[in-house]
């Protein structure tokens, strides 16, 4: 008698398969937009399941490795990343997962098109997209400051589609002194006789350590302390001959996960850089940079929730366990259903974040999506970051034991996961974030209510019509809790959370009955209205009257 053995799961091509991607693109593409893009978009599904898939999960035990020493004694600190990191550079050059943004081939359609080949290319290439995003926020940052030398010689290559001219950029910011807290940084900037900034200092997280470039932060010397008294300086890592430029490598991070990302400690020995906007205020002149590389968190996450789903589904069809699949089980079918409205909602809310985007990068916009773009940055980022990390671990669970072994390759997504609600910016710094992005005329929160009447206001559905009430609901309470806390600061920081997310929650609920109400009156597809109703019934209104007197207590410890 032959032994059992499970078959595992597969993936078909990730566009066609995808019935959340395809319909939202045909709502809001033009269709000869949709008709020129679909064809690459169908290409990189085919690699996302296919190709880079199957060399992914060959390529489970290659992580980056750094040599600081040839066989003679000299230092090099040459970092050689995996196979799959490799491929995934040249792919992303020549189908422009960077570049589609800045062609102007589509207009404020431009965005959606790139973010669509993000969110297919990143759960395959073991988070090749830490170094794509930050290519993406450094070539904004490069065009919005109009330094015309740096956008000359840099922007060409970041936004190039051939591997051997292309470029990736790293960010530099995180010092030991504190991640979040970027104003306590030590490195310092100096003129040399040649009227050359040198930069002397410790980069404590560099992720992508092999990029050609970087965007940093650095104190010239006699500015004053704090965020206001840093520069944003420009550097190109190596020289002519390949070496680095005055910079060592001390050592690669062991991570919890996105162990591909080679993310070195770094020293600065004398670095040659260049200002990027003046010598202060570098924090400030960065955020061009962070608001990109918290969209593009925002799409991983989206992106690795879909991917565990579709890994989840094939398997309960495949997985028999007393008497019938699992995808005949009724509370199998019960989970199954959570998990994917919240990964629909986590996608709706996303990829209205990247339309605001795209219309602000390709035409004038409007005061109110002005505010509601700088709001909305922080709380995708925020919302989605945790949707990803509760989604990735019931993926897990749904495979039993196996999504606890290595070698399945189910793991590694929820450890790369775990690194979305901490990367650039924890949900603490960024709910807080939040609060000041409503600054004292409190407009930015009426820009999003504004919004969520605006998705409800077409809405003849009846169950549509009882979930938008939820997001209604939601919104109003933390609209009341604001107003009812704005004299108690201490009250504010410390529900900045629950405020956060529920606003987050409600837009996201807003923009998936948007889109089920068009998908049932367009395509009779009446999956989008599942997901919505589901959706509105999970913890959508997370705001909640907390004892500061027992969390005081409880933070005491025993």
């Amino acid at each position: 008698m032959q032994p059992f053995n499970q078959t595992p799961p597969t993936l078909g091509n990730q566009f066609d398969d995808d019935r959340v991607l395809r319909s939202y693109l045909r709502r809001v593409l033009p269709p000869e937009v949709l008709a020129e893009i679909e064809r690459p978009l169908r290409d990189m599904g085919r690699l996302a399941g296919g190709e880079l898939y199957q060399m992914q999960l060959a390529d489970r035990l290659n992580d980056p490795v750094l040599t600081q020493w040839d066989p003679w004694g000299n230092r090099i600190d040459q970092i050689e990343v995996s196979p799959l990191w490799q491929k995934a550079e040249k792919l992303a050059a020549e189908h422009g997962v960077v570049a589609a943004a800045y062609e102007g081939k589509y207009g404020r359609f431009d965005r959606i098109y790139q973010f669509a080949l993000v969110y297919l290319f990143h759960p395959s290439t073991d988070v090749y997209t830490c170094p794509l995003a930050m290519t993406d926020g450094a070539t904004r940052t490069l065009l919005t400051s109009g330094n015309q030398e740096l956008i000359d010689r840099a922007v060409p290559h970041l936004t190039s589609r051939d591997p051997a001219q292309f470029w990736t950029s790293g960010q530099w910011m995180t010092e030991s002194t504190g991640g979040s807290d970027v104003g306590l940084s030590e490195t310092v900037a100096r003129l040399n006789e040649q009227e050359e900034w040198l930069l002397y200092g410790r980069k404590w997280f560099t992720s992508a350590a092999t990029s050609q470039m970087t965007l940093t932060l650095a104190r010239p010397e006699g500015n004053p302390p704090g965020g206001k008294g840093l520069a944003l300086f420009y550097l190109e890592t190596h020289e002519e001959d390949g070496s680095l430029q005055n910079i060592e490598v001390l050592r690669l991070k062991d991570k919890l996960g996105t162990r591909k990302v080679p993310t070195a400690e770094l020293m600065l020995t004398g670095t040659t850089a260049m200002p990027v906007m003046g010598l202060n205020n570098g924090v400030r002149n960065i955020v061009p940079m962070l608001h990109l590389t918290r969209t593009w968190n925002s799409i991983s996450a989206s992106s690795f929730m879909r991917r565990g789903m579709a890994l989840a589904r094939s398997y309960a069809q495949r997985r028999v366990a007393f008497g019938a699949p699992l995808a005949e089980k009724p509370l199998h079918i019960d989970t199954l259903g959570w998990m994917q409205a919240e990964t629909e909602a986590a996608f709706h809310l996303t990829f209205f974040l990247v339309e605001l985007i795209g219309k602000s990068e390709a035409e004038v916009i409007s005061e109110e999506e002005e505010h509601l773009l700088r709001l909305l940055t922080s709380l995708a980022k925020l919302t989605t970051g945790k949707q990803a990390v509760v989604v990735a671990s019931e993926v897990l669970e749904a495979f039993g034991g196996a999504g606890y072994v290595e070698d399945t390759g189910l793991p590694v997504l929820l450890r790369d996961s775990q690194v979305l609600p901490i990367w650039e910016g924890t949900t603490n710094v960024l709910s807080l974030d939040a609060l000041r992005a409503l600054g004292k005329s409190g407009e930015p929160l009426l820009a999003l209510s504004n919004e969520i009447d605006r998705c409800l206001e077409t809405v003849i559905d009846g169950r549509l019509q009882t979930a938008g009430s939820v997001a209604q609901t939601a919104v109003a309470a933390a609209v009341n809790w604001l107003q009812s806390n704005l004299a108690d600061r201490h009250a504010l920081e410390a529900g900045a959370r629950r405020f956060a997310l529920t606003l987050g929650r409600s837009l996201a609920l807003a923009k998936l009955i948007e889109q089920a109400q068009w998908s049932l009156d367009v395509e009779q597809d009446a999956h989008p209205r599942a997901a919505a109703c589901r959706f509105a019934q999970t913890a959508v209104n997370q705001i909640q009257a907390i004892d500061p007197a027992d969390v005081a207590l409880l933070a005491e410890g025993f």
